[in-house]
């Protein structure tokens, strides 16, 4: 699983788990649709952490929280 695959798949958990549609999750996050679409169709490769930290406001969780799961501590290292 590459990085961008792993925050897709955090942010799909963290919508299911609240009960939130993506367009629900760019309007109480403040980023825009089309940007959160993108992401979880994956369309963006390197999400910035500026996006991920207003998701994450916007979630009611901390970056750390976000990052705290084995989508992201299995992750093979990604070298080009």
């Amino acid at each position: 699983m590459t990085i961008s695959q792993a925050v897709t798949k955090r942010i799909l958990d963290l919508c299911k788990e609240r009960n939130l549609t993506v367009n629900k999750l760019s309007t109480i996050s403040a980023v825009t649709q089309s940007t959160v679409n993108d992401v979880v169709n994956g369309r963006v490769k390197n999400v910035g952490i500026v996006t991920i930290k207003k998701l994450c406001d916007g979630l009611g969780i901390t970056i750390t929280e976000f990052f705290s799961t084995e989508y992201f501590e299995s992750l093979d290292q990604e070298i080009f």
